[in-house]
């Protein structure tokens, strides 16, 4: 672990490569960001936990996460509130967790039109999102000591090899019963908070997909049924335990394991480029609903207009990533020297 790099939230352990990490007092910025994490979730092979790392969000959701523990429980039993909502960053989770939920309901409905009548395009713009966002990744496994390197390669490409896999599945037969509800929404979740494992695309080969994000598109419309209250309520219990228990794992790794793990997200979403591949072919054509689809990539053979379109979204979404992580720089570096300056007028 080098010593000379430090990461706002991991301040003995891990180096400060994520930028905009500590984004300062709350405003819309968390909310700005739970939104595109939401609008990523609900994407088959988009992770709203690499959105999370693009954004700079994403060691302080882990640490206010696994924060929820019995100190915090302790506070909200002996009437201590205030200490309680200080412990796990309330304000943080509520603006974050707020545009999460706004962006999934809201936007379901659109992204489904995104992916039913411009498939291309929109899986075009992830794949320049993730790809540069595996490069910014890749950049904060820090310094490694004397044959580190090598064995940071191997942890990476064997992840990027389990994401491809993963990616190449395909769906399962769902079960009946609020017990698969449950597990399904424990595996979702974990999958959403890790970067390169889309949630969305696991609900999709665990045969859930479908059902979940037509019950939260009705929720818009106000025409849920009471037997639709209870499978959500079923599967929000799986996310959230799923969530406080996986998140404890990711914020340990990070705090011992800060390399090796980085370097296994970044294999992750550089696998998982394969689920995005703007360039495939629907053959399951007989089917009309898009969710149960069965696409196959390939490598186009001209330069059509379809092509270029496709070729500018991903260039576009991988500068936008680098420019907002070259802003995310500038700000904290801006941060560091007013308080330095601070620090040296005292």
């Amino acid at each position: 672990m080098p010593p000379t790099q430090q990461d706002p939230a991991l301040p003995e352990k891990t180096p400060a490569k994520t930028p905009a990490e500590t984004n300062g007092p709350l405003s819309y910025r968390i909310a700005l960001c739970g939104l595109a994490m939401g609008a990523a979730d609900i994407v088959p092979g988009v992770s709203g936990g690499t959105v999370a790392l693009i954004l700079g969000v994403y060691t302080r959701l882990l640490d206010a996460l696994t924060h929820v523990d019995r100190r915090f429980i302790g506070n909200v039993l002996s009437g201590q509130l205030g200490a309680a909502a200080r412990r796990i960053d309330l304000g943080f989770l509520l603006l974050l967790g707020g545009g999460i939920a706004t962006s999934v309901v809201g936007f379901a409905g659109l992204m489904s039109y995104l992916l039913q009548t411009h498939r291309d395009v929109t899986y075009a713009a992830f794949f320049g999102l993730i790809a540069a966002s595996g490069v910014l990744v890749g950049r904060m496994t820090g310094r490694a000591g004397k044959g580190g390197y090598a064995a940071l390669i191997i942890l990476g490409l064997a992840a990027a090899a389990f994401a491809a896999w993963l990616a190449g599945l395909t769906q399962l037969a769902p079960r009946p019963g609020l017990l698969y509800t449950f597990f399904s929404g424990v595996v979702a979740i974990c999958a959403m908070i890790l970067p390169g494992i889309s949630g969305a695309y696991l609900l999709l080969l665990l045969g859930k997909y479908e059902e979940i994000t037509g019950i939260l598109h009705r929720i818009a419309k106000l025409a849920i049924t009471p037997a639709e209250v209870a499978t959500l309520a079923v599967f929000a219990a799986g996310c959230l335990i799923g969530l406080l228990a996986f998140s404890r794992l990711l914020r340990w790794l990070l705090a011992r394991h800060w390399s090796p793990t980085m370097a296994a997200l970044c294999g992750l979403m550089i696998g998982s480029l394969r689920r995005v591949w703007p360039f495939q072919r629907d053959i399951t054509p007989e089917i009309a609903k898009f969710k149960l689809k069965v696409f196959e990539p390939y490598l186009p053979h001209a330069a059509d207009e379809n092509v270029i379109r496709c070729i500018a979204a991903a260039v576009i979404g991988f500068v936008l990533v680098l420019v907002i992580d070259a802003l995310a720089r500038r700000r904290v570096a801006k941060s560091a020297a007013k308080l330095k300056t601070s620090s040296d007028a005292a």
